[in-house]
């Protein structure tokens, strides 16, 4: 295999069929057919390997998953119907009753709405944690703790965890170590590496990159993927094969899209910094980020969404929002297309002000996609929006 990114990217192709064609077929069939009983009983056996059934594998899903795979140095994974079968995936098949979940405290919503409200159903609890000081988790850890669920860059807030510290805490106490690298990628982070045991994606973001397919990966080392495998295989949150085929597409220009996120992204979040009209422009990239080492230490880039707080609360930031022209307004991210979102109304509603003020999320701030438009025109954009909201 190549070592490089961008070339496994491209060059990794495992759904190619004998018709010597170049791009990745698509293999829109629910089933597969065995050449005799026999076969069809070791496959069921796990005795050889093939393709059964969609919603166990389908060579496009297959290939993607190779793709992630050499991507972000994990052994094994599976692709789902979206970001948060993902999620769920991956607490639902490691856990069971009576099991406890040490979380980072900023956690997108529907991660949130998993741990306080449906896991906790079945019997399983949850903690959160101050992510900004690995030694108060210490106190977090109780006699059922099994894992250790964080995400870096934290959505809305973009606060970054230490994945060094996270991966020795994780193996310190014998957790199951789980990052959400959503806003990161692969292209720009890999926690494998910090000794994450399971990483997820909502791939529907910047796997995706154009706001076209919901999906969701769930890589790890091969002993947890067999159960999450198993738990998958039979609850199926299966990725249609068309989806799969789509991400596994636009996997071949992640890095050089992702390139492109990043550049903008820090020339508009360096524009905007100290304007008059915002409390705060938060980027990891920018020196003025509280954790601004830290991301240059583990991640190639600062990713595509920065975060601004307009002053005046949710009712000048409303009008804002409105008066831009060109950015989207929606809640999606990781898009083309500049996707613009009020965390506290949208996304994140679900929380209580409590739990949004321990987060960071304030009726001011707003969340930046930045896309692939021409820089200047998001600028124009942003500060006429600005003017006109006063």
């Amino acid at each position: 295999m190549r070592k490089h990114f961008e070339t496994n990217s491209i060059r990794i192709n495992s759904s190619k069929s004998n018709q010597k064609e170049h791009s990745s077929p698509l293999y829109l069939t629910s089933s597969f057919t065995f050449d005799s009983a026999e076969e069809a009983r070791a496959m069921f056996a796990d005795e050889i390997q093939g393709n059964i059934y969609s919603r166990y594998a389908n060579p496009n899903s297959t290939d993607l998953i190779e793709k992630i795979c050499a991507a972000e140095g994990t052994e094994s994974g599976i692709a789902t119907a979206s970001g948060m079968a993902a999620m769920f995936g991956s607490i639902a098949s490691l856990l069971q009753q009576g099991d406890h979940v040490l979380a980072s405290r900023s956690l997108f919503g529907s991660t949130h709405q998993l741990l306080t409200r449906v896991f906790p159903k079945w019997g399983i609890t949850s903690t959160y944690g101050d992510i900004s000081d690995i030694a108060n988790w210490e106190s977090l850890v109780q006699p059922n703790t099994k894992m250790l669920f964080i995400e870096t860059p934290s959505n809305p807030g973009l606060e970054i965890i230490d994945l060094e510290g996270a991966g020795n805490f994780a193996k310190a106490h014998n957790l199951i170590l789980v990052v959400d690298n959503c806003f990161a990628t692969p292209y720009l982070q890999q926690p494998a590496k910090w000794g994450a045991h399971i990483v997820t994606h909502s791939a529907t973001k910047y796997i995706d990159g154009q706001g076209r397919v919901l999906g969701g990966l769930i890589l790890g080392t091969e002993e947890l993927m067999k159960e999450v495998q198993f738990f998958t295989r039979h609850t199926g949150p299966a990725i249609s094969p068309f989806n799969a085929w789509i991400l596994s597409k636009s996997m071949e220009t992640l890095g050089v899209r992702m390139d492109r996120h990043c550049d903008n992204a820090l020339k508009v979040a360096s524009y905007f910094e100290g304007n008059a009209e915002l409390e705060n422009v938060k980027y990891p990239f920018l020196k003025s980020h509280p954790q601004h080492e830290l991301a240059l230490k583990q991640m190639k880039l600062g990713g595509g969404i920065i975060t601004l707080t307009v002053k005046g609360g949710v009712a000048r930031a409303q009008r804002f929002i409105d008066h831009l022209q060109m950015i989207s307004v929606t809640a999606n991210l990781g898009d083309s297309r500049s996707i613009v979102t009020h965390p506290a109304s949208t996304t994140h509603s679900k929380l209580s002000v409590e739990e949004r003020a321990r987060v960071g999320i304030t009726d001011g701030l707003v969340r930046l996609s930045v896309g692939l438009e021409h820089v200047d025109d998001i600028i124009e954009d942003v500060e006429r929006a600005l003017q006109l909201s006063k």
